[in-house]
């Protein structure tokens, strides 16, 4: 019954989930070719309070898989339990995406030099940049994850937020970040997320 009722939700809203699906991969390749300008483009190491009194700790484990397995639910989720929502979600993390692939074109901040690295696996690793750092899609996008979920499922939602935070400080205990990306990244998505909830929705 509940399979029956999925595919009925999948076929009503398919043109939505469509454009947004589509609105989705439009994000993404910008997001990867500022990801790639900023790599080739001339940039600047900045001094940082906090990065400047704290050791660097190799947490890259924590900040690859962490991520991941977060990120994974955030589209799992709707497209196994709210399916008539999908577009909402997608709409909204694409959104996310692309005001990123915008600041970061516009923020021209080197990597710190002492910045941990982390490997990603499969096909994230080219979507890794370097000096791609205001603001951070670690931070962003689960904090997003928080939102988007916390009428739906204040369990999960919290989760994320926690996520969020987690990552966030695992970023700058592996200098990854400058502090300013990690903090200004939840005012941005909030941002993201009124102006999209209200075109979206």
């Amino acid at each position: 019954m509940r399979i029956r009722q999925w595919k009925e939700e999948i076929l009503e809203n398919k043109k939505k989930i469509l454009i947004s699906a589509l609105f989705l991969i439009i994000a993404s390749i910008l997001d990867y070719i500022s990801g790639k300008y900023v790599r080739n483009v001339e940039v600047a190491t900045v001094p940082d309070l906090i990065l400047d009194h704290i050791p660097v700790i190799n947490l890259s484990f924590v900040f690859v898989w962490l991520y991941l397995l977060v990120f994974s639910i955030i589209i799992l989720y709707p497209l196994v339990f709210k399916p008539k929502k999908i577009h909402y979600f997608l709409g909204l993390i694409s959104s996310l995406i692309l005001i990123r692939g915008i600041f970061i074109i516009f923020t021209h901040l080197k990597t710190p030099i002492e910045a941990m690295p982390a490997e990603f696996p499969w096909i994230f690793h080219f979507l890794r940049f370097e000096n791609d750092l205001f603001f951070p899609g670690h931070t962003a996008i689960l904090f997003l994850g928080f939102l988007m979920f916390r009428e739906e499922n204040k369990l999960l939602a919290y989760l994320m937020l926690a996520a969020s935070v987690i990552l966030g400080i695992t970023a700058l205990l592996m200098h990854q970040h400058y502090s300013i990306d990690v903090f200004a990244a939840y005012f941005i998505t909030y941002g993201v997320y009124k102006i999209g909830n209200k075109i979206f929705k």
